[in-house]
């Protein structure tokens, strides 16, 4: 067998989808050269409140009739989004719940946020699993990017055999935005009230440091040593000029905490957690100087100080660079981990490595080709040449492997572990 015959792709696709929108913050202000007073803003309320009442009951009407059929509660969203913006407003008296809500209508928008790409998948499994059912459960988290280029994540459930039979649930029309809900010990608590469904939740750049885009959730199901289980991703946040890592634990479908993270190690695109501690201590792999992967240890989970490169590029596939495409997944004979490289043209190509399970610095084995790489037939997209994933599931010995196409869709495929290792060489 030869690495491009490791993985059989699968019909099931995710393409972005412009109908699927949240509801954000929207502010405007005169340029410097022109401020004055009253401001824009203050400007807007005048007219508002200027118009016959007649005229503004039938704005609610028509803003209700378009917002309630996309967005759940739309009326206390805009309340809420008049309460944020109220103090700008100047000495205008807004008395009237219909006006609150018109004038929080003004001052949000509609987004598509996953309009121009839906890629770069995760995927673990769902807790309390059908104990008599062979299939398993998993929830699917994607990178959506919209107008501005701005990056958010959402999520989808589904099902997988172990084979070929993969069924992916149909997302909710809805989108629910979070909004933070307090800040304590470095965790910054979110929450989107109105989710009905995981797919509903949408984690929206809220903090400043992710302005630009909340980019490249790596989810793992992680186990500590006192046997608790919790969903827990990395990711990275942009602010439009510098990038950093970030913490997220999940909570339910409507509630998530965030963190940045700490350390020499922190500042970099692309970490991905263990599962487990190794060794006592908490571990990640990354790229912390854009070429090599390296090892991360942590005491803590936050901070990351201390890091040895462990593999660097070999093939001319990878002469760019290379990456991880996802968490290390434990099996009997070590640590799985995908990887990404970088060859000619910008080229992006999945590959393959094996870790020692006591010393994960060890890479015991590397697949010399790539086992999923840009096609003919897939060698387009709003990036092209990019095979890309940010994690796969296990199930026995077979694995999913959710990946990206140009930076645009994104496909599954299945392969075997036993495959998988016997086209890897030393």
């Amino acid at each position: 067998m030869i690495a491009a015959d490791v993985f059989t792709t699968l019909e099931v696709e995710l393409k972005p989808d412009p109908s699927r929108t949240v509801i954000r913050p929207f502010s405007f202000s005169y340029p410097e050269a022109f401020d004055h007073q009253p401001t824009r803003a203050q400007d807007v309320v005048a007219r508002v409140l200027a118009l016959e009442p007649e005229t503004r009951d039938r704005m609610l009407r028509l803003l209700t009739e378009s917002m309630d059929t996309r967005h759940h509660h739309a009326k206390a969203l805009f309340l809420r989004r008049f309460a944020e913006v109220e103090g700008d407003l100047g000495d205008a008296k807004v008395v009237e719940e219909r006006d609150r809500i018109l004038l929080g209508a003004y001052y949000s928008q509609e987004y598509a946020f996953e309009s121009a790409a839906l890629f770069n998948p995760s995927i673990v499994t769902v807790p309390d699993q059908d104990a008599n059912d062979d299939s398993v459960r998993f929830i699917l988290s994607l990178r959506g990017v919209g107008e501005g280029h701005i990056s958010s994540v959402t999520f989808r459930t589904g099902t997988w055999d172990g084979g070929t039979g993969l069924i992916v649930d149909p997302p909710s029309e809805q989108g629910v935005p979070p909004r933070i809900e307090s800040e304590s010990d470095g965790w910054v608590r979110m929450r989107a009230d109105d989710s009905e469904d995981i797919s509903e939740t949408v984690i929206f750049p809220t903090l400043p440091s992710q302005r630009q885009g909340v980019e490249d959730l790596r989810l793992v199901r992680f186990t500590d040593h006192d046997g608790v289980e919790s969903v827990i991703g990395t990711y990275t946040a942009f602010d439009g000029t510098s990038a950093r890592g970030e913490l997220l634990r999940g909570v339910d479908q409507r509630t998530f905490e965030m963190r940045a993270l700490t350390g020499e190690m922190a500042g970099y695109k692309g970490m991905a957690l263990f599962p487990r501690r190794v060794d006592g201590r908490f571990a990640m792999i990354g790229r912390q100087d854009s070429v090599n992967l390296w090892l991360l240890y942590s005491d803590d989970l936050f901070n990351w100080e201390i890091g040895t490169r462990i593999m660097g590029p070999k093939y001319s596939w990878e002469f760019v660079q290379i990456g991880n495409c996802g968490s290390p997944i434990e099996i009997d004979e070590g640590w799985l981990l995908f990887t990404h490289g970088v060859g000619m043209v910008r080229g992006y190509c999945v590959g393959a490595c094996l870790l020692d399970k006591a010393d994960p610095g060890k890479v015991l084995a590397r697949t010399p080709s790539p086992v999923l790489f840009p096609s003919a037939e897939q060698r387009g997209g709003y990036v092209p040449n990019v095979t890309y994933s940010c994690g796969a599931l296990l199930h026995g010995r077979r694995i999913l492997l959710p990946y990206a196409i140009g930076d645009e869709y994104t496909a599954f495929a299945t392969g075997s572990v036993d495959d998988l290792l016997s086209v890897m060489e030393p």
